[in-house]
């Protein structure tokens, strides 16, 4: 009778145990999913976080990973302190580089962004605050991240990026998103 008992105790008590491990692992994708809305947003508000920048993120658990380009060092910072706030974030390892000063790749973003910004075809991505095309320029050598609505618009960019006097190479990192 006793064994009876200790059967029917634990299998009961393993059935909790594996719907208590169930509902650890919903709440974690979900929690992992608010976080990554979070991070989004404030990335997004940072308030010097501009078209030469580029920053992307990985969320992995409870641990956010920053990644890309800023021209601006205390962007950087910034990055890290604004995501270290959010609810559930335990870990921020940021590999986000800072890009070297230089006047000549100063010029070259300028004239990038007017020659991709300011041609007819791709002028409808110069709306808004955040732009989608993002110009990173180091050394002399570009890349351009980001979204385009289609293969057409990725090829124009890089065409006029290709046509900039300066530009040691262009890397067209731009990925096709159709708009709904």
């Amino acid at each position: 009778m006793k064994r009876k008992w200790l059967v029917v105790v634990v299998t009961l008590f393993s059935l909790a145990m594996l719907g208590f491990a169930q509902d650890r692992e919903q709440f974690s994708a979900k929690a992992q999913e608010r976080i990554t809305k979070e991070v989004r947003h404030e990335l997004l508000m940072l308030p010097y976080f501009g078209v030469f920048d580029n920053i992307a993120y990985k969320v992995d658990g409870y641990t956010v990973t920053l990644l890309g380009q800023v021209v601006r060092p205390s962007l950087k910072s910034d990055a890290e302190n604004s995501v270290k706030h959010i609810e559930g974030v335990e870990r921020v390892d940021n590999q986000i580089e800072v890009l070297p000063p230089s006047p000549m790749d100063d010029g070259l973003r300028r004239r990038l962004y007017r020659a991709i910004y300011g041609y007819p075809a791709l002028e409808k991505y110069a709306l808004g605050v955040q732009k989608p095309i993002r110009i990173i320029v180091k050394n002399g050598r570009l890349t351009l991240e980001g979204v385009v609505d289609n293969d057409t618009d990725k090829n124009i960019a890089g065409l006029r990026a290709n046509g900039v006097p300066g530009i040691f190479s262009v890397t067209n990192n731009l990925q096709v998103v159709p708009s709904k």
